[in-house]
């Protein structure tokens, strides 16, 4: 059978041809940046809020962003699952498939905004009070939960166009983007809570409003720059209506984008509970593991920018039916992981120290009750990196609840169990220890499941021909489509 064309010559970024290695790491380096700015940005605005308003006012901004954290691992699962189908119609050279899956889920996105937003005002108290806001702060995080609920829309939709242009095999766009977010988040912060010159003192309101300008000139841009550049997926004339979610595309979307976002719930969950246990210890470990965990978190960021790539490109391979690479990509994706989140992990261990004394003071005991933990849990990082590189690839041919079911196990019953099992031994040891020990179960029944041949099988239930004649159907006439088609 021949090959369809590839995604260059339908206007998308070709992962399907050269060298994996070069293009692994081409891709990752946009996604893995975007995820630093991310979370550098969120550090930043917390210094502007505590500086400028107290702790008080910092509590209120960690309240609130639990809730956010919630809505946006929902839209994170159902992202994934348009990444991976859109991934496969562009290796299949089926931009028109890629169109209609985009649109799809951007308008389910566009109306789950609209809901969420409108409920998320209206029941904003309650949800702060069954979350036991501390009273201090309850004014301050309804009125900034509020102004977020307000802004969610462009924030979903602009996380849905870069998840959908990821899957296209272009990671640039989105980061440019994310550039221009979290330079306005960062200057608008002290601007608009502090006050300047006309512009008057805002509070906590100026650090919500902030943050919802910032989404909104960054969905416009994005959008924008699709149009501008005339990008495959943007839809013009007829393809507007695969704005209206289809039954069969919107099925897809949430069988597999539910499984997805409840993996983050999972994780999320599992810190919290690790975070009960580690205050038991009193507040001296307390400091040190958050000290520690400010490193995790960009510990953690290599492996989760190699498996979004790495997801890109096998959806493309199976797109393409080119199966022998599928396997080559997985065994890069899993080289890059341990050798860039490994000696990442030794250069923390190696520099703890001062790393660890700017979020603990130079004086502080607590520093080496952090590197004791950094040296107990740190390398679990590398292990767990494996594991999300093997789902990433296993997510391209929409295998979903294995992960679901393998994260739930490792995070519960292994890492608790061994926690209980040896506490009365070894104390708070047992719970430094229980990381790297539930990331080897978990790469070693992530590495059974991925060798399994039934999920490569049943990867391209539609055949890339088939998919096509439907997606034309619908379409508008040939010279209404833009001339790369």
């Amino acid at each position: 059978m021949a090959r369809p064309q590839s995604s260059a010559r339908s206007g998308g970024r070709d992962l399907t041809s050269g060298p994996i290695l070069k293009t692994l790491v081409l891709f990752a380096a946009p996604t893995l940046a975007s995820n630093i700015l991310q979370s550098l940005n969120g550090s930043i605005n917390s210094i502007w809020v505590g500086q400028l308003l107290g702790e008080g006012a910092l509590a209120a901004t960690a309240n609130a962003n639990v809730v956010m954290f919630l809505v946006f691992a929902a839209a994170f699962g159902f992202g994934m699952a348009a990444t991976v189908k859109i991934g496969q119609a562009f290796g299949a050279g089926d931009v028109l498939a890629a169109r209609r899956t985009f649109g799809s889920a951007v308008g389910f996105c566009v109306l789950l905004s609209l809901v969420i937003g409108a409920l998320g005002w209206i029941f904003a108290p309650e949800l702060l009070t069954a979350m036991a806001a501390p009273g201090e702060t309850y004014g301050m995080a309804l009125i900034y939960l509020r102004v977020i609920f307000v802004a969610m829309p462009a924030s979903m939709i602009t996380v849905m166009l870069g998840m959908g242009l990821r899957g296209g095999g272009d990671a640039a766009t989105p980061l440019k983007f994310m550039i221009l977010s979290v330079v306005l988040d960062i200057a608008l912060n002290p601007l608009l809570i502090a006050g300047f010159g006309p512009v008057p003192a805002m509070g906590i309101a100026g650090s919500a409003l902030a943050t919802a300008i910032a989404s909104i000139a960054s969905m416009i841009g994005i959008v924008g720059y699709v149009y501008w550049k005339d990008l495959p997926l943007r839809l013009r004339g007829a393809e507007w209506a695969w704005l209206w979610p289809r039954r069969d595309e919107l099925g897809y979307i949430l069988t597999k984008g539910l499984p997805m976002g409840a993996q983050m719930l999972v994780i999320s969950a599992a810190g919290i509970v690790v975070i009960g246990l580690v205050n038991r210890e009193g507040l001296l470990v307390s400091a040190a593991y958050g000290a520690a965990l400010q490193l995790w978190t960009y510990l953690q960021m290599p492996a989760m920018a190699i498996s979004a790539a790495v997801s890109a490109m096998a959806a493309q391979a199976i797109g393409a039916g080119l199966n022998a690479r599928l396997g080559r990509i997985t065994r890069w994706g899993v080289l890059l992981n341990l050798t860039v989140t490994g000696l990442l992990c030794a250069m923390i261990l190696l520099f703890d120290r001062p790393a660890l004394e700017l979020f603990l003071g130079a004086g502080s005991p607590a520093v080496e009750e952090a590197r004791h933990i950094q040296i107990l849990a740190s390398w679990s990082y590398i292990l767990f990196g494996v594991t999300v590189v093997l789902f990433g690839t296993m997510r391209a041919g929409g295998v979903v609840w294995t992960p679901l079911i393998i994260l739930t196990f490792v995070m519960y019953p292994v890492r608790l169990g061994f926690y209980y099992a040896l506490y009365p031994q070894i104390g708070a040891d047992a719970l430094w220890l229980a990381f790297p020990v539930s990331s080897l179960v978990a790469v070693v029944l992530s590495a059974y499941a991925y060798s399994r041949p039934q999920w490569r099988q049943r990867a391209r239930a539609v055949p890339p021909r088939q998919c096509k004649e439907e997606t034309k159907a619908d379409a508008a006439p040939a010279g209404r489509l833009a001339p790369n088609l």
